[in-house]
């Protein structure tokens, strides 16, 4: 294996390492955020549980009230009634008979008010059913969560911990001066590094590289960075990556000056 090919081997073989610290990192940023976005979410139904209890309260309040007016309405009805039969004069009797008329209409209204305030009570308990629901699940799903996070966390700083090691093995066995090149990129472009050119095309940005520049790649003399995206990169023909994954299909090509080759 020539020198160049060697060094092309060296730096996929970090890059495979660099995928897995990539992906740590990536759990270690998501986990609290998943737990945080369901906090969110529980406490939302929280608030809109307490508002329906909180409607609930004031729905029973004002029923128990209108009840200690029926029964008040009902024993000051009794007594007119009771009285109506003790009037003495006409003129007495009309007034009585007007008074309990004006009672039994406000103790009508005042009936068609607990029935709507029933029907009210009925509905908001049914509501309360429905968001308490969701509100136990997403409490039960929280509780899970954020029991399961730091076991998450203790396995990928643990993880990391390997990789690191795993990293700096690999590291060593590759020329100071290509390990730095690809380190200044590492710490400025987007993941990954080091990236195969399929059919002219560089897999990292998914742009046409330059005619010329894809001759001197064929070349093979030394290592190269994409012009457009300045990612490390090599000819899929020169090195065929044993752990890369069944490519996809590769996406239209994008030429430089709509020059082809």
């Amino acid at each position: 294996m020539s020198l160049y090919l060697e060094q092309i081997r060296q730096l996929v073989a970090l890059q495979h390492v660099d995928d897995g610290i990539h992906a740590v990192h990536a759990e270690l940023e998501a986990a609290p955020k998943e737990v945080e976005e369901l906090e969110k979410r529980f406490n939302a139904q929280d608030v809109q549980r307490n508002y329906v209890l909180e409607k609930l309260q004031h729905l029973m309040e004002q029923q128990k009230r209108l009840d200690a007016d029926i029964q008040d309405d009902e024993s000051r009805l009794a007594r007119s009634k009771d009285k109506l039969m003790l009037v003495e004069n006409d003129r007495e009797f009309q007034a009585m008979d007007r008074e309990i008329n004006n009672m039994e209409t406000l103790s009508q209204s005042r009936e068609e008010e607990r029935m709507a305030l029933q029907e009210e009570r009925i509905l908001q308990e049914e509501n309360l059913r429905n968001v308490e629901e969701t509100w136990n699940e997403l409490k039960v799903e929280l509780e899970r969560q954020q029991e399961n996070l730091e076991f998450r966390l203790s396995l990928s700083r643990e993880k990391l911990e390997g990789l690191e090691v795993q990293r700096a093995s690999v590291s060593e066995g590759i020329p100071a001066p290509v390990l730095g090149r690809y380190e200044f990129i590492r710490n400025r472009l987007r993941h990954p590094v080091i990236v195969p050119v399929n059919d002219g095309v560089c897999t990292g940005c998914h742009i046409a590289i330059p005619p010329q520049v894809f001759i001197d790649l064929q070349r093979g003399n030394h290592i190269m960075s994409c012009p457009n995206c300045q990612r490390l990169m090599y000819w899929d023909n020169h090195f065929q990556d044993p752990e890369a994954e069944k490519a996809p299909e590769a996406p239209k090509m994008v030429f430089f000056e709509d020059q082809k080759f």
